[in-house]
């Protein structure tokens, strides 16, 4: 009986894995008995201005690899990657290094293929000036990421073994994302014609879909272009979303490692979960602070924001924001809106026309023709609950009584003003920040429903503001798509934008945008009259706009535990400690 003929032909897929397994699994920190290749230069760094990347396949020992993470500057991140065995570099310094709990992804650039249809709304190109490297770090700070120094970008400008791409809106110029991209054939001569991907990072603002995506493809491309065999990128492993958008491209897990110093940047993932880590984004950046200055902390109830700071004698419980500098009077002023607003009328601050819900029906519709739009929200509250903006008719005005009256017994008609919604922060008598509030807003693709657009990015608007911002799918939301001309089940054409919330609020969806530095001083004058008028050391308050930049505004609410992380970088989890504790006040040097 005759054997059958072996085939001729190549296993293409497993020729490819075989290809990667060798690659990845390259003595990193080679041995006694494993020289680096003759034609890689020894110990390779590369600054990548957050941080240095060390290349551990062009170290000979351990020792070495490890003194180069010694040499880590304040306030930056170093990274060693490629490493097989982290166990035997670990080894040489247990106490100072920690493995990183990221997993290595492989994008192979010889099977990749480009993205078949445009993308629309946005382009990508390359960072060309100082006002994209302050754009870029904007989005890193959002993100939790180290910033860059805006000369080593531009230094940087014409190197090809650094590139940093951005996404820019086709319409107004803004920067939306970026990456980072190292050539390894230009960093040292890599036999292997790799590649590697860093902090790809998207404006947690943005309602583009698609940014990551369109980033990591261009970078691909450009890399391929040059001739790379691949791409390597490091992502925690419970960066679910990050994995899913890197597996759906083509990346696939391989054995190499990465290590890191331990510092105070990447300190949790080294000493696990703090007691604080249970605590909200707003009570974790003053409780940041305080630690910064030697304060001491301790979590009184992390489910409802609690904490107290000690420091030299002095002790101060603080929910969020909110101290015990705060009196009870003040509170009360800020929590029923009619009084905050007599309170405003009579300090000279200019406020809109108001109605109490239980005026008559003849005085409700006489009131709506003058105003011609208007505003339903309770009297007591906060986050936007309850609050229904733009009723143009007497039955849109009665559905709206209906639904904040499950907030509260009292309700309020207002004037709708026209305009931007200005959060102001003061603190101690001082405006520490002034950020816009804008409405979500979807933009069409021309494939996903409204709905399925909304539930993407309010996922997105979620894992950037750690569970704090979520845009819900409720009746208000289902109003302004229909007021927009569609229904909640319709496909968005492609390009068109929507605004599904007419409120800004921050936990509703909205997003803010720093405009500290532009503030006009009519209006931040009237932010100190209400400050002053309610007796209130620390709040927020809000105004509607024309231009922050110039003097018309009207005074709409003061909220007294203003969200002080949503206003990096201006400083105002440092001005709060100022307040609370004078003495650990930083001096000018």
């Amino acid at each position: 009986m005759s054997q059958p003929r072996k085939s001729g032909k190549r296993n293409p897929m497993g020729h490819r894995l075989k290809r990667m397994r060798d690659q990845s699994m390259r003595a990193a920190v080679p041995g006694a008995d494993d020289a680096a290749p003759p034609s890689l230069p020894a110990n390779v760094v590369v600054d990548c201005g957050w941080g240095r990347l060390a290349f551990a396949q062009t170290f000979e020992t351990a020792d070495e690899l490890v003194d180069v993470l010694r040499s880590e500057e304040s306030a930056k991140r170093d990274i060693a990657f490629y490493i097989r065995d982290p166990h035997v570099v670990l080894a040489a310094a247990p106490q100072e290094l920690f493995l990183d709990p990221s997993h290595t992804y492989r994008l192979d650039l010889a099977t990749y293929r480009p993205r078949r249809t445009p993308v629309r709304g946005y382009f990508v190109r390359r960072l060309c000036s100082e006002a994209d490297a302050k754009a870029v770090n904007r989005i890193y700070r959002a993100r939790g990421m180290v910033p860059v120094e805006p000369e080593f970008f531009w230094r940087q400008r014409d190197s090809r073994t650094l590139t940093v791409l951005v996404v820019e809106h086709d319409e107004t110029g803004e920067i939306l994302g970026a990456v980072t991209g190292v050539d390894h054939s230009r960093a040292f001569n890599d036999p292997a014609h790799g590649s590697s991907l860093w902090c790809l990072a998207v404006d947690p603002r943005a309602s583009q879909p698609g940014i990551g995506e369109a980033l990591v493809r261009r970078l691909a491309e450009l890399f391929q272009a040059r001739g790379a065999a691949f791409l390597d990128l490091s992502v925690l492993h419970d960066n679910e979303s990050a994995i899913a958008l890197y597996e759906k491209l083509g990346f696939k897990r391989i054995p190499v490692f990465t290590l890191k110093r331990k510092n105070t940047i990447n300190e949790k993932l080294f000493i696990g979960p703090s007691p604080e880590e249970q605590l909200n984004p707003y009570a974790r950046i003053i409780i940041d602070e305080a630690r910064r200055r030697g304060i001491g902390i301790e979590v009184l109830d992390a489910e409802g924001g609690f904490f107290r700071l000690s420091w030299g004698g002095r002790a101060v419980t603080c929910r969020e924001s909110l101290s015990e500098l705060t009196t009870a009077v003040a509170m009360s002023r800020c929590d029923d809106k009619a009084v905050t607003r007599r309170l405003m009328e009579a300090a000279g601050v200019p406020v809109p026309r108001q109605l109490s819900a239980t005026a008559s029906e003849a005085d409700r519709a006489a009131f709506l023709e003058a105003c011609g739009s208007v505003v339903v929200k309770p009297a007591r509250g906060e986050q936007g609950r309850g609050v229904v903006v733009g009723i143009e008719t007497l039955a849109d005005m009665d559905a709206a009584l209906k639904q904040a009256a499950s907030t509260g017994p009292h309700i309020l008609i207002e004037e709708c003003v026209q305009g931007d919604d200005l959060r102001v922060v003061v603190i101690n008598d001082e405006v520490v920040a002034a950020a816009l509030r804008k409405p979500p807003e979807i933009l069409g693709d021309g494939d996903r429903t409204i709905r399925q657009l909304i539930e993407r990015l309010s996922r997105r608007r979620s894992a950037a503001t750690q569970g704090e911002s979520r845009i819900p799918l409720d009746e208000e939301t289902d109003r302004c798509v229909r007021a927009g001309g569609y229904s909640l089940d319709d496909v968005l054409p492609r390009g068109e934008q929507l605004r599904v919330r007419r409120t800004a609020n921050l936990h509703t969806g909205g997003t803010l945008h720093d405009v500290t530095a532009e503030l006009g001083p009519a209006i931040a004058a009237s932010a100190l009259k209400a400050a002053r008028a309610i007796d209130i050391p620390v709040a927020g308050m809000d105004f509607i706009v024309t231009d922050p930049a110039g003097t018309h505004h009207v005074f709409i609410e003061a909220n007294e535990r203003p969200g002080l992380a949503n206003h990096e970088p201006q400083p105002t989890a440092e001005r709060f400690i100022d307040l609370l504790f004078p003495l650990s006040a930083r001096r000018p040097e």
